[in-house]
């Protein structure tokens, strides 16, 4: 329960428009302090003083993420109040404005995504990449034995987009860069290979039909989606009954540099959060395990995934 002077006090920081769109705000998605800047156009100080204020009263959750710290709402029954505050007001141009602000927001994260992808493409597979081992590849096709449809999501330097075409009926090779998409054509059409479909796309939001591939694969590509597990969602929705994914990663590590040098969203993956990612996505027979170490420094480890829509 919250006392009379824990309401007061909360009731005084929803007295506030620019608290109220913050909520808002961090209601659609999680943000940092310099993404609330950006959108409001309101000044360092302001941002964090209504933050403290709002994380005070139990309003506002936060985390560390790398050098930033993430704000999201937090759970409880104040939340109604500040909804039920804004649910009051009806549609404001100051809302429609932030969400237009957001949504700018988040098409330059993806372009920043997209131009690093395309600035690489070409000599993407000489880059020294975090987890990418001859011997993690290896053993995870051997969990790719059946012929079928394949879908790769995030193909990479498409080293295993090229050795799935070999022993699929078809492969559906999606990225979000076109220059990653045109490299690879081209060395496809130098070995004659012919049976790869080109998709440009988010793998968060797959332009293809439900139940229309037999595995899907996501090889070091899932630390690049913003949300994981929406995009293992997507991957069993395009997925037949009894079809798989295999998912290759990292387990969990500390090199912060990855961020911003990779364009990696995530750290890598515990084999427990790995395999709730794949649980909470609809998967069955999930299987989690460690696959390869790198030889060079800083020693990245690869994690195999699989699972199962039943």
């Amino acid at each position: 329960m919250i006392g009379l002077t824990g309401t007061s006090r909360l009731l005084k920081a929803l007295g506030d428009e620019t608290r109220l769109r913050i909520l808002h705000l961090l209601a659609q998605e999680e943000l940092s302090g310099t993404d609330l800047m950006e959108i409001l156009n309101v000044g360092q100080s302001r941002i964090s003083t209504h933050l403290a204020l709002l994380k005070e009263v139990g309003l506002v959750n936060d985390r560390r993420v790398g050098r930033r710290t993430h704000h999201s709402i937090a759970p409880g029954p104040a939340a109604g109040l500040w909804e039920s505050a804004l649910a009051a007001g009806g549609p404001t141009p100051e809302l429609e404005a932030d969400l237009a602000g957001l949504e700018e927001l988040r098409a330059r994260r993806k372009d920043a995504r997209r131009a690093y992808f395309d600035r690489v493409a070409a000599t993407f597979g000489e880059e020294l990449l975090p987890g990418r081992t001859w011997e993690g590849l290896a053993r995870a096709l051997l969990e790719l034995a059946p012929r079928g449809r394949y879908v790769d999501l995030g193909i990479g330097d498409g080293l295993l987009t090229l050795m799935l075409a070999e022993i699929a009926v078809s492969v559906s090779a999606v990225d979000i860069s076109p220059e990653m998409l045109a490299q690879l054509a081209r060395r496809a059409a130098e070995r004659g290979i012919d049976n790869i479909e080109w998709i440009e796309a988010e793998i968060e939001d797959l332009p293809m039909p439900d139940a229309s591939h037999d595995c899907a694969v996501l090889s070091q590509a899932l630390h690049h989606a913003v949300v994981p597990q929406r995009a293992l969602e997507e991957a069993r929705r395009v997925l037949v009954p009894g079809g798989r994914v295999l998912v290759i990663d990292l387990l969990a590590h500390g090199e912060e540099w990855v961020r911003e040098k990779h364009q990696h969203a995530h750290l890598g993956f515990t084999e427990a959060a790995l395999a709730e990612l794949l649980d909470a996505a609809g998967f069955e027979a999930v299987r989690v395990q460690r696959a390869a170490r790198d030889p060079q420094p800083p020693h990245f480890m690869t994690l195999v995934a699989t699972g199962t829509r039943t």
